[in-house]
């Protein structure tokens, strides 16, 4: 990791993977980010001979360690789809073998999509939903050892979208945001209204 970036609303510095990709735009209090051409954070379950999509872990992030305890990370992310899988993404990290994906990404049916990737080992990848516009809300949540991920297309209701284990070691995961261009040249991502609290999050099933 590089130099650290302090984003307002966040009580812990982040630190990008890559130089250049990532900024705090003040007026508007986003980060921006443009995708590198030919990144991603995936690993084939069917091994990197299979013809489905390679395995790579070279994807810009911008990450932290957050507080102990629970929390609620969001923000609104919205993306400048122009390839296959581009995606703006929550993420949390442990290490390469050991991480967890919130994306919104450009389907191969060219639909901005709710995606979900939790790798121990390899990854395991799912498919939510189909958003209309070129934004969604994304937020990760932690409830003891547990992970949730919720998406909402107003900000306000949330639908569930997975819960999740990344093992025992919580003080070892890292949170933040990573982007991604796996078979394109680049795409611009905008996350705003970034928004964390210690807060543990009460019903995972009731939409709030």
């Amino acid at each position: 990791m590089s130099d650290t970036l302090d984003v307002p609303g966040l009580p812990f510095p982040t630190s990008p993977s890559h130089e250049g990709v990532w900024r705090y735009d003040e007026p508007t209090g986003a980060v921006l980010a443009t995708a590198p051409a030919h990144t991603d954070l995936y690993v084939n379950p069917a091994g990197d001979d299979s013809p489905d999509a390679e395995s790579l872990l070279n994807a810009a992030m911008l990450v932290g360690v957050p507080p102990e305890g629970d929390f609620q990370l969001s923000a609104r992310v919205a993306v400048d789809f122009r390839s296959q899988y581009d995606a703006g993404v929550l993420v949390l990290w442990q290490d390469e073998l050991t991480w967890a994906k919130f994306c919104f990404e450009f389907s191969p049916a060219s639909e901005p999509m709710v995606v979900s990737v939790v790798t121990k080992g390899v990854s395991d990848d799912a498919n939510a939903f189909v958003v209309p516009e070129n934004t969604v809300w994304l937020r990760v949540s932690r409830l003891d050892r547990v992970y949730a991920y919720h998406a909402s297309t107003d900000g306000k209701t949330w639908q569930l979208v997975r819960v999740f284990t990344l093992g025992d070691a919580v003080a070892d995961h890292r949170v933040g945001f990573e982007v991604q261009s796996p078979t394109g040249e680049g795409c611009p991502v905008t996350f705003d209204r970034i928004r964390f609290t210690g807060e543990r999050l009460s019903d995972l099933r009731d939409g709030s």
